[in-house]
């Protein structure tokens, strides 16, 4: 693993990224403007000194001022999908839809016993471990070259292999993420854990006013001891597709009368009223409505209802998800171990009889290898990595219409993946069952919009249905 800071990493750049917090900090309480305020700031001691003062009184928003990038070279998926749930950061990721990874590598724990400590038998299973995941990669090349596409194979790969991420956040999100790594439930991940200190080992450098808080936090408690003390741990079943659990009854009325009590400042009862005379008015009046606001830039009321569902989900799609920040995303935790039985074979596989059978025979060696180690009494935390791409789980989330609106745009076109695809056509279907005025805005553009954004990579969907427009006019 590596790890470096893009920029910002001279003491000239430096001083000036923290004059600018300082500057922040110093804002609200002193004469001048905010150009004057910063004229002020020109001694750097005074100012580091000024901005750990401030966000030692709890006040952090100035270090969001500072901004972030960073390069995570050589890390598993391990780790990316433990950071990139931390919604108000950024993250660009080399796409395994478009590129070969037979040879990119993949990440070797120093294997643990319960107690945490380097296993007895370390160096064996290091050697057990890279046999079963060079099989795995083996295997990957083989489906590749007998033309699984590579969005397809990679469903066999193990959870160890190397990715690559440009990672940018402000100040306040990196202390958040480092103290979650080096403290948090994370860190039981040795590489977790790594990345924490390779961070903090930054921050000590390049972004001091961070030191002191980290330094001094303490490691977590277990948040699901007491669950665990009440109640047995049920067998994982796997949802066959989306299920909506809950969601705002009214939420085609509600968005509309959020509508006119935004635009006239009236009151809900007032809202109703006037709405009740619209419709006494024009019958499709709640449908042009609507429309509207499914159409307007800002589409904040969308945002005044919210759908709960939970997802069943293959790990090789999780990020097509979890990158959509602005939900309520419920992942769960890497351990206790997930039941490895649990994973999809992707459909080009399955028509192949003999890479159908070769996908299944890799997967139950892996599974043989991970119940080999897991009686070696090796920590769970580095049993992780036996996890495969296909490897199923239900999420829950919850989102408002806005988000659905988003995520249903992106991923029901023909272009986006087939598992993520099939998800957002039966959220979109289970939304438009409750409420229909706002599923008339769910799909994707060219059937919403009558636009198509992928320009010469377009499937063609939108030529037949802008000829189907001109030839019903």
């Amino acid at each position: 693993m590596n790890v470096e800071l893009l920029g910002g990493c001279s003491q000239e750049q430096l001083e000036t990224r923290v004059r600018n917090v300082a500057a922040a900090g110093k804002l609200s309480r002193f004469p001048g403007n905010v150009f004057e305020v910063l004229e002020s700031c020109n001694d750097y001691e005074k100012n580091l000194k000024l901005v750990k003062r401030i966000i030692k009184m709890g006040h952090k928003s100035i270090i969001e001022h500072d901004y972030l990038v960073f390069a995570l070279c050589d890390v598993s998926p391990i780790i990316e999908q433990t950071i990139i749930g931390n919604r108000l950061t950024s993250f660009t990721i080399k796409s395994r839809r478009e590129v070969d990874f037979r040879t990119v590598g993949y990440y070797v724990p120093e294997f643990r016993n319960k107690q945490g400590e380097l296993h007895s038998k370390n160096e064996e299973l290091k050697e057990k471990y890279k046999k079963g995941m060079q099989n795995l990669f083996d295997s990957y090349g083989t489906f590749v070259d007998n033309g699984i596409s590579v969005e397809d194979a990679r469903f066999l790969l193990p959870y160890s292999y190397h990715s690559n991420i440009i990672m940018g956040l402000n100040a306040r999100e990196l202390e958040k993420l480092t103290i979650w790594l080096l403290h948090g439930s994370p860190s039981k991940i040795s590489e977790a854990k790594e990345l924490g200190q390779k961070l903090y080992g930054i921050i000590k450098e390049h972004i001091p006013y961070l030191i002191d808080n980290i330094e001094e936090q303490i490691d977590k408690q277990d948040d699901f001891a007491y669950l665990e003390e009440m109640s047995k741990r049920p067998e994982i079943n796997i949802l066959d597709k989306p299920k909506l659990i809950h969601y705002t009854s009214n939420a085609d009325e509600l968005v509309l009368l959020s509508n006119i009590m935004y635009h006239y400042q009236c009151t809900e009862e007032q809202a109703k009223s006037i709405l009740q005379e619209m419709i006494s008015k024009d019958d499709n009046c709640q449908a042009k409505l609507m429309k509207n606001i499914l159409n307007k830039e800002e589409r904040r009321e969308l945002e005044q209802v919210s759908f709960t569902f939970q997802i069943p989900i293959s790990l090789s799609i999780l990020t097509h998800i979890t990158r959509h920040r602005m939900h309520s995303l419920l992942v769960p935790e890497f351990t206790p171990m997930w039941n490895l039985n649990n994973y999809i074979i992707p459909d080009t596989i399955q028509q192949n009889e003999s890479l159908k059978e070769l996908y299944i025979e890799k997967v139950q060696e892996n599974i043989k290898l991970y119940e080999e180690f897991k009686k070696a009494e090796v920590m769970e935390e580095d049993l992780v990595y036996f996890y495969i791409g296909g490897q199923m789980c239900n999420i829950v989330t919850t989102m408002n219409a806005r988000n659905v609106q988003w995520i249903c745009k992106m991923r029901c076109c023909n272009k986006a993946q087939w598992q993520i695809n099939r998800i957002a056509k039966e959220i979109a279907k289970q939304v438009k069952e409750v409420a229909p005025l706002i599923g008339t805005g769910l799909g994707a553009t060219c059937v919403t919009d009558f636009v198509c954004n992928e320009g010469k990579e377009s499937c063609g969907l939108i030529n037949k249905i802008l000829e189907n427009r001109t030839s019903n006019k």
